[in-house]
């Protein structure tokens, strides 16, 4: 990397082997997993699941529950760590270094359904397979995620992304994060034109993720020498960009600074692919229509349809309709008593990154354990959610944050409020370790 890229710092090179010391303990995804008693108990647990919260609860639970019988039960084959997809679509990993197998975090003792959920029935405690089967359990862990949406936008499919027509999108899956690298070199190598960038009317998982992409886009685009010939534009459907007012404030300057033209209230409604032209909604207007060279898509997500048509989740008219519905400090369904979630599933502020399950599982834990054992649920989630704001390839800000945007820094010497090389190092070169330990349990 160009020394212009990385920013003189203050931060002491004991600083720095303090932060990364553990080979992987490091960052907001090490905070201490604390110890829990094991307990001897004839329960059957079933996990709806195997992404980060479901991996990881398995394995605690295998470690905290003796005697226990438990189920996890999804169709996926590989692991993706997803926290690199966005290096990998800038360009600066490779797609390898996010994929393991399955098979090779789950402790021997689970029992793995290779289903999906077709409908819940927490009535009669029970899951219905989209294959007949039936699953009953004394326990539920709902970790089941979240479902991109695609499908609402008229005439997007992933097939595109990857195949000359400017589409990309980081979130469809690794491949397609390698393919949109691949179609912006292609946008880069025309030497002009136009991208587009664009948020969705809905939560979304790792909400840094589209900014992630601008600013490293960007960033390639300033390197060429050459900026002045490409348009960048981003789009909004609320108008705001980040959810915590100060780094709100941050990027909106930042893009005015680094010459992104800001459309708020913009919703992408559709793509034709072969024209290369966008439309949008525009609120308390008429619909857009415009010309891309290349165009990142992030779709509206929900949770899937399972969940969504299930008593647990939030009804029309509450907050967070068709989201799991949960109790947000401890993590239970607030009608079933026996049901829990983890991860982007739930209804809650924010709350949908890898350092965010980081916190459930332990919060989870401890409660799950505790209601066993007929005690009060005292393990109290303060909303704690993470961000390594990359800014630029070779700088980002650590942006850790709770309930009502309050930042939570757990770095005495790293400013939260200042962009740094520092994080960058973190972003990509420690957290998949510790995300690793994590589904292992171990923090």
């Amino acid at each position: 990397m160009p020394k212009k890229h990385l920013p003189f710092e203050s931060v002491s090179r004991r600083d720095l082997l303090k932060f990364g010391v553990g080979a992987g303990v490091v960052g907001p995804l090490a905070l201490t997993a604390g110890s829990v008693k094991a307990i001897n108990t004839k329960v059957h647990v079933v996990i709806v699941g195997a992404g980060a919260g479901g991996i990881s609860m398995a394995n605690r639970l295998t470690n905290s529950l003796q005697g226990a019988k438990i189920t996890i039960i999804d169709t996926r084959e590989k692991h993706y760590y997803q926290p690199g997809w966005t290096l990998v679509a800038s360009g600066v990993w490779n797609k390898d270094k996010t994929v393991t197998d399955i098979v090779d975090w789950l402790p021997k003792s689970v029992n793995w359904v290779k289903g999906m959920v077709a409908e819940y029935d927490p009535d009669n405690n029970r899951v219905l397979l989209e294959d007949g089967q039936t699953v009953n359990y004394d326990q539920l862990i709902v970790a089941s995620g979240l479902q991109l949406r695609y499908d609402l936008i008229q005439g997007m499919d992933v097939d595109l992304i990857g195949k000359g027509k400017g589409v990309g999108s980081v979130y469809a899956s690794i491949d397609a994060a390698a393919a949109t690298n691949d179609e912006i070199k292609r946008w880069i190598s025309k030497g002009s034109g136009t991208g587009l960038f664009n948020l969705p009317p809905t939560a979304l998982k790792c909400a840094g993720a589209p900014l992630k992409m601008t600013f490293t886009t960007l960033h390639r685009l300033e390197d060429t020498g050459r900026r002045d010939q490409f348009n960048v534009e981003f789009m909004t459907p609320s108008g705001g960009l980040f959810g915590v007012p100060f780094y709100n404030d941050f990027i909106k300057q930042r893009f005015s600074d680094q010459g992104v033209k800001r459309n708020d209230l913009w919703t992408l409604k559709a793509i034709d692919a072969d024209a290369k032209k966008a439309t949008y909604s525009v609120k308390g207007g008429e619909d857009q229509v415009k010309d891309y060279d290349f165009i990142h898509v992030v779709p509206p997500m929900t949770a899937g349809a399972a969940l969504e048509n299930s008593p647990l989740a939030f009804q029309p008219g509450e907050s967070f309709t068709g989201w799991m519905k949960v109790d947000r400090e401890t993590l239970q369904n607030t009608s079933y008593a026996n049901v829990w979630g983890i991860g982007d599933v739930m209804g809650m502020p924010s709350n949908k990154t890898a350092a965010s399950v980081k916190m459930h599982a332990k919060v989870l834990e401890e409660n799950f354990l505790a209601s066993l054992q007929g005690k009060p649920l005292t393990a109290k989630h303060n909303g704690y959610t993470s961000c390594p704001m990359i800014t630029a390839i070779g700088k980002a800000m650590l942006v850790e944050f709770g309930w009502d945007s309050k930042l939570l820094p757990s770095f005495s010497f790293i400013d939260p409020k200042q962009e740094s090389w520092t994080v960058w190092v973190m972003k990509e070169r420690m957290l998949r370790p510790a995300y690793y330990a994590m589904l292992e349990g171990k923090i």
